[in-house]
C-alpha cells in the first residue's frame, strides 16, 4: 500500500471509531484524492475547529467553490455538526474526513462520480 491509501485507511478509521459513520470507500477514495497534495501536510491536512478563518475558509473554498453551494448559514450550522460529530476535543480533525461528511450531508456525492 502506498502513502495515500495508508492515510485513507486512518480516515476510514476515525470515521467509524470516532465519527460513528460506516464510510463508503470509493466515495472517501475520491474525497481524499480531491484533496490533492494538502493530505501530505501535517497542517493543511487538518482543520483548526477552533478558528473561525479556517472553518471560513472551509466554507468558502469547499462548500461553496467545490459542491457549488450557496451562501448561507447553513452552511457553517453543517461545518460546526461535523466538527461536534468528529468531537471538539479531538485535536487532530483531517480534512478529507471533515469534507467527506459534508459531502453527505448536503448529498453532493454526484460531484464525485
Amino acid at each position: 500500500m502506498g502513502k495515500r491509501d495508508d492515510l485513507i485507511a486512518k480516515y476510514a478509521d476515525d470515521l467509524k471509531n470516532k465519527c460513528g459513520i460506516t464510510p463508503d470507500m470509493d466515495l472517501l477514495t475520491k474525497v481524499t484524492i480531491g484533496c490533492g497534495p494538502a493530505i501530505y501536510d501535517d497542517d493543511a491536512s487538518t482543520v483548526a475547529a477552533t478558528q473561525d478563518s479556517e472553518l471560513e475558509t472551509v466554507k468558502e473554498n469547499f462548500l461553496i467553490k467545490k459542491l457549488a453551494l450557496r451562501d448561507s448559514p447553513e452552511l457553517m450550522e453543517a461545518i460546526n455538526k461535523a466538527m461536534d460529530t468528529y468531537g471538539r476535543s479531538e485535536r487532530n480533525k483531517y480534512r478529507a474526513v471533515v469534507y467527506y461528511m459534508l459531502v453527505k450531508h448536503f448529498g453532493k456525492e454526484s460531484i464525485y462520480g
